[in-house]
């Protein structure tokens, strides 16, 4: 008889703790290097995306794939944000690589570059905890910011625009 009050009251607190939630979630890599990265890319068949493609500039390490609902509503401020020059590569997370490519074809492609995750290992290794996830690399390779959630006007100047604007001059 209570069992169904119980339960809807067990789930509006979980709700309500996680309206509550820092989506700037602590790295382990915070001020260290990416991990290793040696992936293959999405866009240059053949090629294969690795750690020195970040180094010498700020960029934008975006954690995205085709069965993230939340990333079709990030995406077109993705596109605005590449289009004002913020460099940013898109991590293709436990994707299919056709989906991937109709995708970006489909919507537009923010990214430079597009290093492929399909297993979800170099993602594990990261420490990612969902789709999207965005994490600031500085020049030197080393992640800066860890943001979990859609980037939008908000959050970004709450969470990235004084680092980027700081570091990135």
């Amino acid at each position: 008889m209570f069992a169904p009050l119980l339960a809807f009251l067990g789930l509006a607190v979980l709700l309500a703790m996680s309206l509550g939630r820092d989506e700037e979630l602590p790295t382990a890599f915070a001020g260290k290097p990416l991990p290793a990265m040696e992936l293959p890319s999405l866009m240059r068949s053949g090629a294969t995306v690795t750690n020195d493609f970040f180094l010498g500039h700020w960029t934008l390490l975006n954690v995205w794939g085709t069965w993230c609902p939340t990333c079709y509503v990030e995406h077109p401020y993705l596109l605005g944000l590449a289009r004002s020059g913020v460099r940013i590569v898109g991590l293709n997370y436990k994707d299919d690589p056709v989906k991937a490519r109709e995708y970006l074809a489909a919507y537009g492609n923010p990214f430079i570059e597009v290093p492929m995750d399909e297993s979800g290992r170099y993602g594990i290794d990261l420490g990612v905890y969902g789709a999207p996830e965005t994490y600031v690399v500085n020049p030197r390779g080393e992640v800066v910011l860890r943001y979990v959630g859609e980037l939008n006007d908000r959050s970004w100047e709450q969470r990235f625009a004084a680092v980027w604007e700081q570091e990135a001059e």
